[in-house]
């Protein structure tokens, strides 16, 4: 009876041992998805942060490409010269050099083919 006792004994504590590995086993296997569905996540955001890093300044680049060559631009920067040749006109001796070194850096940014020819021959003739 004793040695009976003893086996069920021993037969219990080896399937609670069973259970306990099992239920080991499922806990590891849920630890191991969150890891790798984290490292998955940090792979893709680390990837995207490459790729971004490497074509963002590209496509930065064709946008203002696409800006400077519409018809809201060059109407815009027309306009704006066209007020600064206004103000040139305008202002006093002193204040008249400053302005022509604004005006000529602002034309450059401008084709040439989107200016009136009066404001081409206003800049041409701005002094040094």
């Amino acid at each position: 009876m004793l040695v009976a006792n003893g086996l069920k004994a021993f037969n219990t504590v080896v399937s609670l041992n069973s259970a306990l590995i099992i239920d080991m086993k499922s806990i590891l296997a849920i630890v191991g998805g969150v890891v790798g569905v984290g490292t998955l996540a940090w792979g893709l955001t680390y990837h995207e942060l490459i790729f971004t890093s490497f074509f963002a300044p590209k496509f930065e680049n064709v946008r203002r490409n696409t800006f400077e060559q519409s018809k809201s631009f060059r109407t815009g920067a027309v306009q704006e010269l066209q007020n600064m040749q206004f103000e040139y006109i305008k202002a006093s001796p002193e204040h008249k050099k400053a302005l022509a070194d604004i005006i000529r850096h602002r034309a450059v940014e401008v084709p040439a083919d989107a200016m009136p020819s009066d404001l081409q021959s206003f800049i041409s003739n701005l002094p040094q």
